[in-house]
């Protein structure tokens, strides 16, 4: 058996994020297009007397050190289906920021599953991979194939886009979290009464990713739960109208936020767009990445 695993896994940037209405489950049918950029967690596994978890980094004493961790809950399902005891020391190194709407957690639960697979020698199929991912999270199937996809159903099902360059990003973060549960309840209390349309993947948008065309990009950037995260977080909008001040292409919530995203034409005026958002005084903290990324990878 091998002693130590390591995995890299990245972050995520929805450029487009549709919701439909609450479902009688409580979900929210999605059309979400997820691009992975390049701010990645490392996740590294070692066999244990038990399953033990540990994290450092940024904002490391937010991560839940329990079987709650979507780390934990990948090893325990992989195990279980295997017939393995999860007997690992999961250590996770941050480097995406904690619960800001980037898919961190997600990432460490699909790190963690690649990981384990590689060290019990469990030899789990892409599918059975994919699917226990999609038990974890509407969000952990992406972490682990990465790139650009579009999600559907509660963003699980993915199909895999063409994306024809790099796209520079800069995102911010704020100073204080938001939870993605309040945030969907404040999208269904902001439109009760509101039919509400199945929402669909923006043609515009799919043809500015495989061209990789920022400015087509920028024009076709959505995220429906931006109202909500806006009106749970007013400040948010400072922030973002401070990045479009300083040049951004568009200005946008990622996901559920309260990171805010900024897409730039290129790495340049990204790193100029970074400067004069950490000058602001609208933020927390800046990072600069480009996208796509790979997804979950040995390293």
């Amino acid at each position: 058996m091998t002693e130590t695993v390591t995995v890299r896994v990245p972050a995520k940037v929805n450029v487009q994020l549709a919701v439909g209405g609450a479902r009688p489950d409580g979900f929210h049918d999605l059309a979400n297009v997820f691009l992975a950029v390049g701010l990645y967690d490392r996740v590294t596994v070692t066999p244990s007397d038990e399953l033990r978890i540990t994290c450092e980094g940024p904002d490391a004493d937010q991560v839940p050190l329990d079987r709650t961790n979507l780390a934990a809950r990948a090893a325990l399902e992989l195990a279980r289906r295997h017939g393995v005891e999860p007997a690992v020391h999961l250590h996770i190194i941050k480097d995406i920021p904690v619960a800001g709407g980037m898919a961190g957690g997600s990432a460490d639960g699909a790190g963690a599953l690649v990981a384990c697979d590689a060290l019990w020698g469990t030899n789990a199929s892409r599918d059975e991979l994919l699917d226990i991912c999609a038990e974890l999270g509407s969000d952990v199937p992406f972490s682990l194939v990465g790139g650009a996809a579009l999600g559907t159903g509660r963003g699980e099902k993915l199909r895999a886009l063409e994306v024809g360059g790099t796209f520079h990003w800069v995102f911010a973060m704020a100073d204080r979290g938001l939870s993605t549960p309040a945030v969907f309840r404040e999208f269904d209390r902001l439109n009760d009464g509101v039919r509400i349309p199945e929402p669909v993947a923006s043609q515009g948008l799919l043809d500015a990713l495989a061209k990789g065309d920022p400015a087509a990009l920028a024009a076709a950037v959505s995220n429906d739960l931006q109202p909500a995260a806006l009106s749970l977080f007013p400040a948010l909008a400072d922030t973002l109208a401070a990045g479009r001040t300083a040049g951004a292409l568009a200005a946008l919530v990622s996901g559920s936020g309260p990171t805010t995203a900024f897409l730039a034409p290129d790495a340049e005026s990204a790193a100029t767009v970074a400067d004069a958002l950490r000058a602001s005084g609208t933020c927390r903290a800046v990072r600069v990445a480009a996208g796509p990324a790979p997804g979950a990878t040995v390293v």
